[in-house]
């Protein structure tokens, strides 16, 4: 176990600007046809005097091709050293990438060399749904105390859909994070602000409304998500929703500010039927978001 924090854990998004740049970037390769191919991970190099700048040093195959590679994740972060649970021993060392077309989720070893990860671990469908009781997961973000992952539905395709914690040493499934869903039904993206002891979650679709790309029925009739969900971090229950009207659909990713100790926190982003927008919430807690 390290002594010290793990040097890329940083108090603040601002201060990890300042930092060096990284050197390498992992990329998901998505098989998009049926054509026998499979799903694998690619390392690009990113060090601008390198003779083999922006191009692939190395790739790892997934053993199967369907699954749809998301927003996948480390198993940790600067988030370790949150005060209210620190655990700065912790090492920024596995990939956790899920898959929304399997409900699989693939656990890649980054240490021994980076530039050809491995894969040490695979969750598949059957154990995911049986543990959370979702399906499709989504996005991982590593949090203060372990893994949170969103996922789009419940095991049937339809919702809630919701968030599920894994465990940041053995990877296993510790059942969804929430104690409480309140009116919440879609799911999406999510993150937090630890100084409010806050979660904002955002709102996409069902499996069953995504799985075949975009339906313009839907979108025309307004079925997609335009809701923010407010969350209490630390008893999991929800708080509060903010409908930000039938125009404003797809609801989807969430950004927190670079300064932690600001209200405003949150950027989202979505589609209209004929253009993005990106908008910015304030908070204000003692009022209300």
């Amino acid at each position: 176990m390290p002594m010290m924090p793990d040097p890329t854990f940083y108090p603040s998004p601002g201060m990890a600007m300042k930092a060096a740049p990284e050197h390498i970037a992992y990329v998901a390769l998505l098989n998009v046809d049926k054509n026998g191919e499979r799903d694998a991970m690619g390392v690009i190099d990113l060090e601008p005097r390198s003779s083999t700048y922006g191009q692939l040093l190395g790739q790892v195959e997934f053993p199967d091709g369907d699954n749809e590679l998301h927003h996948f994740g480390w198993n940790a972060c600067s988030a370790c050293l949150c005060p209210q649970n620190p655990h700065p021993h912790m090492e920024r060392r596995y990939l956790v990438v899920p898959g929304i077309g399997s409900s699989r989720i693939h656990i890649l070893d980054t240490k021994a060399d980076p530039k050809h990860p491995k894969i040490v671990k695979v969750i598949e469908p059957e154990e995911f749904i049986r543990k959370t009781g979702y399906t499709s997961p989504h996005t991982i973000h590593c949090g203060p105390d372990g893994i949170y992952g969103s996922a789009l539905g419940s095991a049937s395709g339809d919702g809630p859909g919701g968030i599920f914690l894994m465990d940041a040493d053995t990877f296993e499934l510790k059942g969804p994070w929430e104690k409480e869903h309140g009116p919440q039904n879609l799911a999406y993206d999510f993150w937090w602000h630890l100084g409010h002891d806050t979660l904002i979650s955002s709102e996409w679709g069902t499996p069953n409304m995504v799985k075949s790309g975009l339906n313009a029925e839907l979108l025309l009739g307004g079925k997609y998500g335009r809701k923010l969900h407010i969350w209490d971090l630390d008893k999991r229950r929800h708080l509060q929703e903010i409908d930000l009207g039938a125009e404003q659909q797809m609801v989807l990713e969430l950004r927190p500010s670079h300064d932690p100790k600001k209200d405003l926190r949150i950027r989202r982003c979505g589609h209209l039927p004929q253009r993005s927008f990106v908008l910015r919430l304030d908070v204000a807690p003692r009022r209300g978001w």
